[in-house]
């Protein structure tokens, strides 16, 4: 009964003992590789599939590890040569604490890749130039994104929910790399705004020439080259505009952008014409919006106008605790991208990771991540050797400047007797009733460092 379940499932099942021959393979997973049931029942699994290797197979590597490997993408040829595209969860079978085999649920995705490849083709030759990258204007991130088990940073997230059912202004502050853009996305996912556009704009990146031009559009004929253009307000109609670094727009600037806050109403550059826009705005700063007030790059008026949900992102330093959590899944992020089989991480890397400050927060942390996954060659788990160079000076800066404890207790101890010796002239009981201790313990200590040698004490 159990044999004809799992042959009726949709899905293609591969079992091996803990030897790794095969000892179950319903007829799905026998379509897709291309081969016969019979073909593989009974034989290793590098026998049958010979393009596998015992660090490349997610069979035999569950059974070395005794540990899961979950929706890993896979490319292989089998025996016939033809190449196969799968994402696998490959489970260890126990009996006890006694890893017995290993089972791997597969689905094919080789077809929808041939598809997939075959229609970039066809639209390369009716458009007769290579495919271009699509044009997107929509947030993708999501509440479930945002990977976290900090209490300060559940706190800010159930906040911006809030904000999510509202309309208000938004406005965030967090350091570099916090995730900033990560939250504002999943607040325009959240809003009744969802199905309109989403904008972002960096306000640092536009010269303040161009700043104005940009966010309101441009009149033909209103300067020399200009052409009729929507500025980011009039292409963020009925959605979110987002607007980073607002700081670093100058103070006259401010007073134009508070004006559109005010009644929604824009008019080109050069223009006569205004136009009303539905915009709902979220700014963001990486520095405190009070420190941004004392040094009068924030004007006051844009401030209060702005500030209706303030969210202050915590940094990465404030949340030890996910930085486990997040190694893990910038690990599986990529095992995808780069098609390796890493599944964990020496317990040496999260001491060195937990320890250093990470000025660049999350950000910092994936892009160590991502240089890590890129120097592993078969490994299955990321050491010391594998982080970059800098996090590797720290770690052994780290060893070379903390000593064991007690080295330091007995190095001070006999630091203290050797000066209290000194002051008594060599007389320990003298020296005792200095170091407030008594007579016999000081004898003790003193046999243990070796002070009897010096024929002076008595």
């Amino acid at each position: 009964m159990l044999e004809a379940i799992l042959s009726s499932i949709d899905e293609a099942i591969h079992a091996v003992d803990d030897k790794g021959i095969t000892i179950f393979y319903n007829q799905v997973a026998a379509k897709h590789d291309g081969v016969e049931i019979d073909e593989v029942l009974g034989k290793h699994v590098l026998d049958v599939f010979p393009s596998l290797s015992k660090q490349t197979s997610t069979l035999l590597k569950v059974i070395e590890t005794g540990k899961p490997i979950y929706q890993q993408s896979q490319t292989y040829k089998n025996s016939k040569g033809n190449l196969i595209d799968t994402v696998n969860t490959t489970l260890p079978i126990k009996v006890g604490n006694k890893i017995v085999g290993a089972i791997e649920i597969a689905k094919d995705f080789t077809k929808v890749k041939q598809l997939s490849q075959k229609l970039l083709e066809l639209q390369e030759k009716v458009n007769g130039k290579q495919s271009k990258p699509v044009e997107s204007t929509g947030a993708k991130y999501k509440w479930d994104d945002i990977i976290t088990t900090s209490d300060g940073m559940k706190k800010v997230i159930t906040l911006a929910k809030k904000a999510g059912n509202s309309s208000s202004p938004v406005m965030i502050f967090g350091e570099t790399g916090t995730g900033k853009e990560l939250l504002v996305q999943s607040i325009h996912h959240a809003s009744s705004r969802k199905n309109g556009p989403f904008i972002a704009q960096n306000c640092s990146s536009l010269p303040e020439s161009l700043l104005e031009s940009i966010l309101f559009g441009t009149k033909k004929g209103s300067f020399t080259g200009s052409v009729d253009r929507a500025g980011l307000f009039e292409l963020a109609h009925g959605g979110t505009l987002f607007l980073d670094e607002i700081h670093t727009m100058p103070l006259d600037f401010q007073t134009k952008l508070l004006r559109v806050l005010e009644d929604g109403i824009i008019r080109r550059v050069g223009g006569t014409d205004s136009y009303t826009v539905d915009v709902r705005i979220i700014v963001a700063m990486n520095e405190h919006p009070t420190v941004l007030l004392e040094k009068n790059v924030l004007r006051k008026d844009l401030y209060y106008r702005l500030n209706v949900f303030f969210l202050e992102l915590p940094p990465l330093r404030e949340r030890k605790g996910d930085i486990d959590l997040l190694t893990n899944h910038f690990i599986q992020k990529y095992n995808y991208h780069f098609n390796k089989l890493v599944i964990g991480v020496e317990a040496q890397v999260l001491t060195t990771l937990n320890q250093h400050d990470w000025p660049g927060n999350v950000r910092e942390l994936e892009h160590t991540i991502e240089f890590a996954m890129n120097m592993v060659d078969v490994e299955d788990v990321l050491t010391v050797g594998h982080l970059p160079s800098f996090i590797k000076r720290e770690h052994q800066k780290e060893k070379i400047t903390i000593r064991p404890l007690r080295e330091i207790v007995e190095q001070t101890e006999k630091n203290m007797i050797e000066q209290a010796l000194d002051i008594a002239k060599g007389n320990v009981l003298k020296a005792s009733i200095l170091l407030e201790v008594p007579r016999q313990t000081l004898q003790y200590k003193m046999k243990k460092y070796g002070f009897y040698k010096n024929t002076s004490i008595k």
